[in-house]
């Protein structure tokens, strides 16, 4: 009589353990052939299953919206990273969980592009890549902020 109990508490805990599992988001990072294959950034990420997080742009401020380290592209961009895990925190989420970013620098130029780049680089995975966009824009909503980073990020439900 134990056995098939036994048996049966098996098959149930498979099936839970399987059912939580399929609640899990499944991403891919593409680097089709053709396409520059970059350590930054994936060309295409597609997602299947999970909840979408759409994070608004975030930039240097504190909470009484005061900017941080004025003119200082470099420490604004940690601090915007900063916000950005926060923001996605609230969500569930962190930054693992990004699939892409949009990336906006007043006056974009190459050395501003490599600057962002090498921060970016302390706060996004290396083995997945969200696909990502740098653009360049001639201001944002204050003058003394100088890169704004929104995201979208797949959490589990």
């Amino acid at each position: 009589m134990r056995q098939p109990i036994r048996a049966v508490l098996g098959v149930l805990l498979c099936l839970t353990t399987a059912a939580s599992y399929a609640d899990e988001p499944k991403v891919e990072y593409l680097r089709p052939p053709g396409l520059v294959s970059s350590p930054m950034f994936s060309q295409v990420t597609t997602v299947s299953g999970g909840k979408l997080v759409f994070v608004s742009g975030q930039v240097s401020w504190d909470e009484q919206g005061k900017p941080v380290h004025p003119k200082d592209l470099r420490a604004q961009t940690r601090r915007t990273f900063e916000n950005l895990q926060a923001a996605l925190a609230a969500a569930g989420g962190t930054l693992e969980n990004v699939v892409k970013l949009n990336i906006y620098v007043v006056n974009l130029d190459r050395e501003k592009w490599r600057m962002v780049g090498e921060e970016r680089a302390k706060y996004i995975s290396k083995t997945a890549p969200p696909a990502s966009t740098m653009v360049g824009v001639p201001s944002l909503v204050l003058d003394e902020l100088l890169i704004e980073i929104e995201a979208v990020a797949v959490v589990k439900e």
